[in-house]
């Protein structure tokens, strides 16, 4: 019986994907995806079928991979970083009926940039997206508002787009009223890839116009520092 794979493949394709990730796309017979994903498996994609659509094509590319899956090919469909964050394995499991699926992890922007900045992300954190393309932007300013006030370690995605220019220093405004302007702030553009930028600021000294939609941005808790050039979170543990 075939079965439909949901990859995620890092941040930056193939320097980055699981070993599990790789096997499973070397056995499938159809790879579906966004076409900048696609052209990060490189030589993996060979010889195989293809599927691709450009931005805002995701529900297309989930009733494609299912029915290929139907019609009895072992079907991949991919997502960059991890494919249960912001990725499609939430669509494809609401369209499955009555076909096999496995979802495969993979390296979040978030953790594969963490660690080009050190350990930013050694504490409680949460993950916000500011894309409001498919969430309200009052339930987004909400959950930055909650996660400042609990004093999470906040990884923020989608930070900017030609359509989004203001929504970052919006959202910087709602982090500001519970985190100090001193706050670190690990900015990594391009994370796991060869022309990957990074640099640590502070919440008050961020540069809105360096920023674009392939950046990530961690916003540290109360406890963050900076040493040596890396960016600390501590757990607690005595040193």
């Amino acid at each position: 019986m075939a079965k439909l794979y949901v990859v995620g493949i890092g941040p930056g394709g193939r320097e980055n994907m699981t070993l599990r990730a790789v096997e499973v796309i070397k056995k499938c017979h159809v790879l579906v995806g966004y076409t900048p994903y696609i052209k990060y498996l490189e030589e993996l994609a060979d010889g195989k079928e293809i599927f691709s659509t450009g931005m805002t094509g995701e529900i297309q590319r989930c009733k494609i991979a299912v029915e290929k899956v139907r019609e009895g090919k072992d079907t991949a469909i991919i997502s960059t970083g991890d494919a249960g964050l912001y990725g499609m394995a939430g669509p494809i499991l609401e369209l499955r009926e009555e076909i096999e699926v496995e979802i495969v992890p993979g390296v979040t922007a978030a953790f594969s940039a963490a660690s080009e900045l050190g350990s930013p992300i050694m504490h409680d954190h949460a993950s916000i997206s500011l894309s409001d393309l498919l969430t309200p932007w009052e339930v987004i300013e909400k959950r930055l508002e909650t996660a400042s006030l609990g004093d999470f370690v906040i990884s923020i995605y989608n930070p900017k787009s030609k359509g989004r220019k203001s929504h970052l220093k919006r959202a910087v405004e709602v982090m500001l009223r519970y985190k100090s302007p001193s706050t670190p702030v690990g900015i990594v553009k391009n994370s796991g890839r060869d022309n990957t930028e990074k640099w640590i600021t502070t919440l008050y000294n961020i540069d809105y116009d360096a920023i674009d939609m392939l950046s990530i941005i961690i916003v540290g808790n109360s406890k963050t520092y900076t040493k040596d050039g890396f960016m600390i979170t501590p757990r607690g543990y005595k040193l």
